[in-house]
């Protein structure tokens, strides 16, 4: 489902790094080769529908190349 971030991204965390991105070959295929992280936060997030959540987020994100692949992990609650 199409769905878009609303403002700002808190309570960040790191999942994991180097090696234990496991996706971290067609993350360097598709983005670039570098120094890939997997992380996790709480956000607003608009679906398509209009309907809005707070939902826990995980993503992607290299320096110098920036957050992919936004996924919504789980909704904790309608806004």
């Amino acid at each position: 489902m199409d769905f878009e971030v609303v403002g700002a991204i808190r309570d960040i965390e790191t999942i994991a790094t180097g090696s234990a991105v496991r996706t971290r070959k067609y993350l360097w295929r598709r983005f670039g080769r570098d120094h890939w992280r997997k992380m996790k936060g709480i956000a607003e997030v608009r679906y398509a529908d209009g309907s809005v959540w707070l939902a826990e987020l995980h993503w992607y994100e290299a320096h110098g190349i920036g957050r992919r692949l936004f996924k919504v992990k789980r909704r904790l609650h309608r806004l």
